[in-house]
């Protein structure tokens, strides 16, 4: 139940409310007040993450061959610990990693992250499960809506945004958009203003240059259409939400570095500026 208020505002901050009016998913002065409010409260995030760091990082051998993809370092800091960054800007702390490959070695470092302010719970892949089905064995933990994140890539989103709009759109699903200068290469968004239709592999005649930025918000339905075994949200799960009508979009601003491979592990370690406060850092178009 929402009630009215009056409140009085200096004009410059008027200014910066009206900037952020997209007239789709911000389409007043309210609405903005009330979506600035959240984020400063810290009331419409998730208040869990899940972090898919199992693989073997093969295309990143001899790196991977005794240390796990997940332990690597950028500016001398773990990638992990990057998006651990990112998730205690906006708050969650709740976090569960589910590991594969040199498992133990990512348990040892971080423990229960008690150290590093966070609380983690360890979800044990004994086989390659692929994207999707890790989530099957973490089902135990997510009663609500909750984040899953690839966890070779660096990205710096708006989460508090991210959630608004799949609550908005009563998505099953939102995937983090990112655009990138050749999207020939990846999946590509086909959009409908944020409904996502389809994502089309490796284009030669790219819909869009916007691209998994591998960051999801879920819902805990998600995770009963997920097939037994190896199973990849991108093919096995994201393809039918589309055809529902439930699958959305954000795209965001921020930074986004795949480290997939050697050459743009090198290119992360050199540009990517890290996690900062909150800050205007954030004008997405979700």
């Amino acid at each position: 139940m929402k009630e009215r208020v009056t409140i009085t505002l200096d004009k410059n901050l008027i200014s910066q409310i009206d900037k952020r009016i997209d007239g789709i998913n911000i389409k007043n002065r309210s609405q903005e007040i009330e979506a600035i409010l959240d984020e400063a409260l810290g009331t419409n995030i998730p208040g869990k993450a899940v972090l898919l760091v199992g693989g073997r990082g093969t295309r990143l051998k001899p790196l991977t061959d005794k240390i796990p993809k997940a332990m690597l370092e950028v500016q001398n800091k773990t990638i992990t610990e990057h998006l651990f960054d990112l998730l205690k800007k906006y708050g969650i702390r709740d976090v569960v990693l589910c590991v594969g490959y040199l498992k133990d070695k990512i348990k040892e470092h971080f423990g229960d992250g008690s150290k590093i302010g966070i609380s983690i719970n360890y979800v044990e892949e004994n086989e390659p499960l692929g994207t999707a089905g890790p989530l099957k064995l973490a089902k135990k933990y997510l009663k609500d809506s909750f984040i899953a994140s690839n966890g070779d890539e660096l990205k710096n989103i708006n989460i508090p945004r991210m959630f608004r709009l799949h609550k908005r759109k009563n998505a099953l699903a939102t995937i983090a958009l990112t655009t990138v200068e050749d999207p020939s290469h990846y999946g590509v968004a086909r959009l409908d203003g944020s409904r996502i239709l389809e994502f089309v592999e490796k284009p030669s005649n790219p819909p869009s240059n916007l691209i998994n930025a591998g960051f999801y918000i879920l819902e805990p339905e998600v995770i009963d259409m997920i097939p037994n075994g190896f199973s990849m949200l991108e093919k096995d799960v994201f393809p039918k939400l589309a055809k529902m009508g439930r699958l959305r979009g954000f795209p965001f601003a921020g930074q986004w570095f795949d480290i997939g491979n050697i050459e743009r592990y090198k290119i992360a370690e050199k540009k990517w500026e890290g996690i900062t406060p909150f800050e205007e850092d954030d004008m997405d178009l979700g």
